[in-house]
C-alpha cells in the first residue's frame, strides 16, 4: 500500500505501519494524497521524522481530521502574518499533541485577535513561541481572551505580556484576578504601583495567593514590617515572593535582627539593598562577612549591617580589590573601617576607578590620601565629570588648599553660580595706574 510507504518514509516500521492503520480505520479511508500532503506541510513545518512519528502514534486523527488541514494553511499561507517557518516546530508538536483537533476551530482569529488587543506585528511570533497555545488560545473563547486582555490592561497590559506571554495561559477568574488582586490590596489599592511591580516581575502572576499570602504573613510576624513597609520592598525587589522563607529569608532577616536593625531598620535596608535576599550566602555574602570581619568590624553591629548592604552591589573579587587599593595608598585596616562607617559606599566602588581617583587626588591635587578620613564621600564622584572640572575652575581663583567637601558637595547651580561672581569680580577689580 501507499499509504505504508509514507509512514515508512518517516521512520515506522512496516510492522507499526500496520498496527496504526488496523487501530484506526479512518486512515484506511483516506485518500492516501491527502496524507501525504499533510505530512509534507508538517515537515514544511519544521517538524522531525521522530517527532511526527511520536505525534501519529499518539494523536493519529491528525491526518485525518479536517480542523488540521485549516491549521497548516492559515500557518503556512497567512501572508500578512509571515508565519511560515516561524513557529518553532517543537511548540507546534506540542500544540498539536495536547490539543483535540475540535479545539483547533478558530484558531486564525484568535490569533489575529492579539493583534487586535495591540500585540505588535513584529512580537507576534514571540507571543507564539513562548505560550502554551493550548491553554492561552484553543481552551479560551474568543469573549475570555477579550476579558482577560481588558483586565490586564490595568495593569500594564501588552507590555507585561511581551515580557511574558505565559500570562495568557492563565484563567481569569481562578487566577488572575485573585493573584493580582492580592498584590493590587497590599499596595493598598495603588493600580499603577501594582502595574509597575508586574512590569518587573510578570513571573509573580505564577505563585499562588495562599504563596504570596505566607511571604507576607512570615515578614509581618517575624520581621515586624507592615503591609505598606512590605509593599515598598515589592516594589523595589519583586523577587522577595521567590525567596525561600525557610533557606533565605529566615537567616537574613535574623541575621538584621541580630545585628539589632529594628522593623523600621529592616525595611529601610532591605529597599537599599534587596540582594542581600537574592544573594547566595555559601558563595557570596558568607565571602564578603569575612573580609569586613578582616578590616574590624564587630559581629552583631548596625554597622556590618550597613557595611553588608553595600557590598551586596559588588562582587566578591571587587570588595577585595578595593580594600587592596586602599592599602596600596598607605591607609590601614582601622582606616578603611573608619571610613566605610562614614561613608559604606566605599566598599562597592569599582576597584579601577578608585584607584584613578586616589592617584589624582595625590598626583594632580596634591593633596595626602589621609584627608579621606575626614571626607571618603571624595571618592564616589566622578573623576571627570566632576572632581577634574571642579578643581581647575577653582584652583584658579582659591589656589591648592581648598576644601574637598565644599569643592565637591555645593550643587552644580550654586556651584556654577559662585564661580560667575569669583570671575565678575576679578574682571571688574579697579587697577592700579602706572602713575
Amino acid at each position: 500500500m501507499i499509504v505504508l510507504s509514507i509512514f515508512q518514509e518517516i521512520g515506522f516500521n512496516e510492522r507499526d505501519a500496520e498496527v496504526l492503520l488496523n487501530s484506526n480505520p479512518a486512515l484506511r479511508f483516506t485518500p492516501c494524497d491527502s496524507i501525504r500532503s499533510r505530512v509534507r506541510s508538517l515537515q514544511t513545518l519544521g517538524m522531525s521524522p521522530l517527532a511526527l512519528s511520536r505525534l501519529f502514534l499518539k494523536r493519529p486523527e491528525v491526518l485525518t481530521a479536517p480542523e488540521i488541514h485549516s491549521l497548516l494553511c492559515f500557518l503556512l499561507r497567512s501572508d500578512d502574518l509571515d508565519l511560515r517557518g516561524k513557529i518553532e516546530p517543537a511548540q507546534i508538536g506540542r500544540l498539536l499533541n495536547a490539543t483535540e483537533p475540535r479545539f483547533l476551530l478558530g484558531f486564525e482569529g484568535k490569533v489575529r485577535l492579539l493583534l487586535h488587543h495591540g500585540i505588535p506585528h513584529e512580537k507576534l511570533v514571540h507571543v507564539l513561541n513562548n505560550a502554551n497555545l493550548t491553554k492561552a488560545l484553543c481552551f479560551k473563547s474568543v469573549e475570555e481572551i477579550d476579558s482577560l486582555f481588558a483586565f490586564l490592561s490595568r495593569f500594564g497590559g501588552v507590555d507585561i505580556i511581551l515580557k511574558r506571554p505565559a500570562l495568557l495561559n492563565y484563567d481569569l477568574d481562578s487566577q488572575l484576578i485573585p493573584r493580582i488582586g492580592f498584590l493590587l490590596d497590599l499596595s493598598g489599592g495603588d493600580e499603577d504601583a501594582t502595574a509597575t511591580v508586574l512590569r518587573k516581575l510578570p513571573f509573580l502572576v505564577a505563585y499562588s495567593v495562599d504563596h504570596l499570602s505566607n511571604h507576607v504573613e512570615f515578614l509581618k510576624s517575624f520581621a515586624g514590617l507592615t503591609e505598606n513597609e512590605i509593599f515598598r520592598i515589592v516594589l523595589v525587589y519583586p523577587n522577595l515572593f521567590s525567596a525561600s522563607r525557610k533557606r533565605k529569608l529566615y537567616p537574613r532577616i535574623d541575621f538584621l535582627k541580630q545585628c539589632g536593625l529594628s522593623s523600621r531598620d529592616i525595611c529601610r535596608f532591605l529597599i537599599k539593598a534587596p540582594l542581600f535576599i537574592g544573594l547566595s550566602f555559601e558563595e557570596n555574602l558568607a565571602n564578603k562577612l569575612v573580609f569586613l570581619v578582616k578590616i574590624g568590624y564587630q559581629h552583631k553591629t548596625k554597622e556590618l549591617a550597613a557595611a553588608m548592604g553595600a557590598v551586596t552591589r559588588t562582587s566578591c573579587k571587587n570588595l577585595q580589590e578595593v580594600i587592596g587599593v586602599l592599602l596600596n595608598y598607605g591607609l590601614t585596616c582601622e582606616d578603611i573601617l573608619e571610613m566605610s562607617k562614614k561613608h559604606p559606599q566605599i566598599l562597592q566602588y569599582n576597584h579601577e576607578s578608585l584607584e584613578e581617583k586616589l592617584n589624582y587626588l595625590i598626583e594632580e591635587m596634591g593633596r595626602e590620601v589621609g584627608e579621606l578620613l575626614a571626607f571618603p564621600a571624595f571618592l564616589g564622584y566622578k573623576l571627570d565629570g566632576r572632581i577634574k572640572h571642579r578643581y581647575e575652575v577653582k584652583r584658579k581663583t582659591l589656589g591648592e588648599g581648598m576644601s574637598l567637601n565644599k569643592l565637591l558637595t555645593v550643587s552644580a547651580a550654586r556651584f556654577s553660580t559662585k564661580d560667575k561672581k569669583q570671575t565678575v569680580a576679578l574682571i571688574d577689580e579697579p587697577k592700579l595706574s602706572d602713575g
